[in-house]
């Protein structure tokens, strides 16, 4: 179970009594999620997420990531929204954590991916980025280019525990991106995370999208690379075109791609491989005896890597 920080009934009134939302009908530790403690909490006033945050988020940024939720919910885009205390603020602490009460969104992430909901999932996309274009807040990413050369450097004497030569590997391909990253393409709020399992379905519709908890400034193009990496891999590691197609199309309706932004994927999906191999990495070789979560398998990200490294132009994943 992903729940790091256990909250006692006791606390859990306590902290209530801050809010307009009647008695605590039931609360219940949520299993998916990696990163924070998530409650499913109802009250007598409705469902809500209660989320405690661990030490991987950092306490000054969460004014950024609620203020977020609030500005894309407002536009429209379906997501959580910060519940606000009766004195106006949403962040709070419970149990020595940073905590805040979000609205609760119905429906599931899809377990098996089909072009329908890349279809959906590419207009969403294009939603956020041109949602996130009038918000006024702004977050470096911690985790883009600048950031693996530490990531890699705190695995690289450990990394042929995972695979031998992975380190060399890895190294190399940091000097590549490093000097073929781009400089100038369309930037504003992305994601950055944006996995099936963050992604609600109601049926056919997108119901939801949550965790921003990586949420950030960086290219808008990124955000896709990172996305066709999570949504268009089979099991088997083969590569869907048609879903890849779909995906694009669909956010095309919404938000238009530079020629520069088309062209740009393929490092782009290199780097957002790579991101996610470091990150997997980095827990795996970390991971603490008796963790409930169990870590997930940084070879699944080289397999990508190693596909996206035999890409030339955004033509090969059948875009145009």
């Amino acid at each position: 179970m992903a729940v790091y920080t256990e909250v006692s009934d006791e606390d859990l009134a306590a902290f209530l009594t801050q809010y307009d939302l009647g008695a605590v009908i039931a609360c219940k530790g949520i299993a998916e999620g990696v990163e924070n403690s998530n409650y499913l909490l109802q009250t007598e006033r409705g469902t809500y997420i209660l989320t405690l945050y661990e030490k991987r988020v950092a306490r000054e940024d969460l004014p950024f990531f609620l203020a977020l939720m609030e500005h894309l919910a407002r536009a429209g885009l379906a997501c959580p929204t910060p519940v606000h205390a009766k004195d106006g603020f949403a962040l709070r602490e419970l149990c020595g954590r940073p905590a805040a009460i979000v609205s609760f969104l119905k429906g599931l992430w899809p377990r098996r991916i089909e072009p329908r909901h890349t279809a959906r999932l590419g207009e969403a996309l294009a939603g956020l980025h041109v949602a996130g274009l009038s918000f006024a807040l702004r977050r470096e990413n911690a985790l883009g280019l600048g950031g693996w050369q530490a990531l890699f450097k705190a695995c690289e004497t450990r990394a042929h525990e995972v695979r031998p030569g992975l380190a060399q590997e890895l190294a190399a391909e940091l000097s590549h991106l490093e000097a073929h990253w781009p400089k100038a393409l369309p930037e504003g709020v992305i994601h950055a995370d944006l996995f099936p399992d963050n992604v609600f379905f109601f049926g056919d519709e997108l119901s939801g999208i949550i965790d921003f908890y990586f949420a950030c400034t960086d290219f808008l193009a990124y955000d896709i690379a990172i996305c066709l990496n999570a949504w268009c891999f089979e099991t088997d590691g083969s590569f869907n075109v048609t879903k890849a197609r779909t995906l694009l199309a669909n956010y095309r309706k919404r938000r238009s791609l530079s020629a520069d932004e088309l062209a740009a994927l393929p490092i782009l999906a290199r780097g957002g491989a790579l991101r996610f191999l470091l990150t997997r990495l980095y827990d795996w070789l970390n991971h603490p005896a008796g963790a409930f979560v169990k870590p997930k398998d940084p070879l699944e990200y080289l397999h990508k890597l190693r596909f996206h490294q035999g890409i030339t132009r955004p033509s090969e994943y059948g875009l145009a």
